[in-house]
């Protein structure tokens, strides 16, 4: 092979990494953040029902099911549908004990 099919074989393979690279890396970074900021909704709303519970002198079975369960999946660090099925399992909880207060 000649020395200038190489250097043509090494730029386009340079090109197309690179192409890769500016396509791919932005939307890893916002699944990333996705996931974080869905996380952070969920522990938030962990907080207040846990808040909720100990403020209300009366058990609430449902309630404390329903946190148990937000609990399960913050603990077990899944994905953005997981973080939003433990922050509505957490903010209905938090509704029941709300009323039952």
């Amino acid at each position: 092979m000649s020395p200038s099919l190489l250097s043509w074989l090494f730029g386009g393979v340079l090109l197309l990494a690179a192409g890769f690279v500016t396509t791919l890396l932005p939307r890893r970074l916002a699944r990333t953040r996705q996931t974080r900021v869905a996380w952070s909704t969920a522990r938030a709303a962990i907080d207040s029902a846990a808040v909720s519970r100990d403020a209300t002198a009366v058990r609430v079975p449902e309630a404390e099911r329903l946190l148990a369960r937000a609990e399960l999946l913050a603990a077990e660090h899944g994905g953005v549908v997981a973080a939003q099925a433990a922050s509505e399992h957490a903010r209905r909880a938090d509704e029941l004990w709300r009323e039952r207060a």
